[in-house]
């Protein structure tokens, strides 16, 4: 399964940002083993339900420790039987633009 998530505390710094939270959240997934990918609006793991799902719990835990809300955003692709899917489906993607021409 992929698990699309964006995490955030609902105080930010006060220049407005939330970059050191958000990197916590980040040393989090990293140190989790799971395969993942993190861009400027998500980040995405992949794993089985219960890993990707208390992987999620913990990010927004370690948020709660600091902020009286934290904002949760999840995507998930549930395909039971396949692995691999954090870059197979773009390379599926680029095997049907390059059919294109």
């Amino acid at each position: 399964m992929l698990v699309a998530f964006s995490v955030a505390p609902s105080v930010s710094g006060p220049d407005g940002s939330v970059s050191a939270a958000v990197a916590r959240v980040v040393r989090l997934v990293r140190d989790s083993g799971l395969p993942h990918r993190t861009d400027a609006m998500f980040t995405t793991v992949e794993g089985e339900w219960d890993e990707c799902m208390a992987l999620v719990k913990s990010c927004v835990d370690v948020l709660a420790e600091q902020a009286p809300r934290v904002s949760l955003v999840l995507k998930a692709d549930v395909r039971p039987g396949r692995s691999g899917e954090l870059t197979g489906k773009l390379d599926r993607l680029e095997a049907a633009l390059d059919e294109l021409g």
